[in-house]
């Protein structure tokens, strides 16, 4: 409110500066010429009164003045008498009617095309829309730079992840095929195209997914993402203890203190099987411990279901009291992703980022977590 306030006085202000003028009367016919040149003829009086100067001298300036003295009242004559000056309670009315009439036209315009109601949009609202507008003009530039050269495998391994990130995720799946006729395969970019075809098949592994996943641990048996998404696969086509195998021996040869082991763990109790018991970071990690795991395996779907809801709770309670825990900010973008809350996932990576605004190290870690689960902002 004081701010408006401010802003009133301002506006005030500039157009008191601007319709004074019109309250005052002209001035007055006769100019300043005249006025100088009468002094002048005082002054040559003066002079040659007290002896400066010669009579000769006088009367000669006394005539040049005099006839430029005549011209300049002859101009003044004229200029008043072509000059129709208008009743001073006329300027004034202007000035007070122009006070009047110019906020209010402006409210009026302002409540008739305007939105007064809309509220203020936040400031981080404002910025984000900044830079998406910045990362969908750098998009556009790189496709044209991909028109003009379609065989440049780099420009397609840059837009891939950008379109993950946007939410383009058949443009990604796209762009990760270029890259594969390009530059041949390898297992870690049969996944990659495995993971574009899963999101944009809203986290179902399709046929061609499921072939890209396959054809990775073909080329590398040991690829993680690779064997973790073909036990989604099984899982899908109903095939659960086939899946649970597969993430079974995924835990037994996990390196100690592997962030993708809760993941893992959280999907087996979501089949109702129970992890091997050296399960590597089971009691570290936080999270299930083996005994919920176990116990989760005599459960109903439902109650299974509710279970581990609660402990990707219990896990977001923490991270909002003690953000600083990136591992498990990872942690929770995937469980949210393999429960298919991509809005809860959405939201924290937003949250994920503001903790890590001040650490550079941090946040890159954690958007390229974002990046390569395909999740939104």
């Amino acid at each position: 409110m004081t701010l408006w306030f401010v802003f009133a006085l301002m506006t005030a202000a500039a157009m008191f500066a601007v319709l004074w003028p019109l309250s005052r009367r002209g001035p007055e016919a006769g100019g300043s010429d005249v006025a100088v040149y009468r002094d002048q003829l005082d002054e040559i009086g003066r002079d040659r009164a007290a002896g400066l100067i010669g009579a000769a001298e006088a009367e000669a300036a006394q005539v040049e003045v005099s006839r430029r003295l005549i011209a300049a009242a002859d101009a003044a004559e004229a200029t008043t008498a072509g000059r129709i000056e208008p009743p001073v309670w006329r300027r004034r009315a202007a000035v007070v009617v122009a006070f009047l009439l110019l906020p209010a036209g402006a409210t009026l315009l302002y409540l008739t095309i305007g939105s007064p109601q809309l509220p203020g949009e936040p400031l981080a609202s404002r910025e984000r829309v900044a830079q998406n507008s910045s990362i969908a003009n750098l998009v556009t530039q790189a496709e044209a730079h991909l028109e003009r050269n379609p065989g440049d495998a780099r420009g397609y391994e840059v837009l891939a992840p950008i379109y993950l990130r946007m939410g383009r995720f058949t443009d990604a799946a796209n762009a990760r095929r270029r890259i594969l006729a390009i530059s041949g395969e390898t297992a870690e970019r049969q996944t990659d195209l495995g993971e574009a075809l899963t999101a944009a098949n809203n986290g179902i592994v399709t046929d061609e997914a499921k072939a890209a996943f396959e054809r990775a641990l073909v080329l590398d048996a040991g690829d993680v993402r690779a064997r973790f998404f073909t036990g989604i696969a099984a899982e899908q086509d109903g095939k659960r203890e086939q899946a649970a195998a597969i993430w079974r021996g995924m835990l037994e040869k996990a390196p100690p203190g592997a962030p993708w082991v809760e993941t893992v763990q959280q999907s087996m109790a979501r089949v109702g099987a129970t992890p091997p018991a050296a399960a590597p970071a089971v009691a570290a990690a936080p999270g299930p411990s083996a005994d919920d795991v176990k116990a989760s395996a005599g459960m109903s779907e439902a109650d299974r279901d509710e279970m581990i809801r609660g402990m990707v709770a219990r896990l977001a309670d923490r991270l909002k009291e003690n953000g600083d825990d990136i591992e498990g900010w990872q942690r929770l973008l995937r469980a949210y992703m393999v429960m298919g809350d991509r809005d809860k996932a959405t939201a924290a990576a937003a949250d994920a980022r503001r903790a890590f605004a001040s650490d550079p190290d941090k946040l890159r870690r954690i958007d390229d977590a974002i990046k390569s689960m395909g999740i939104d902002g």
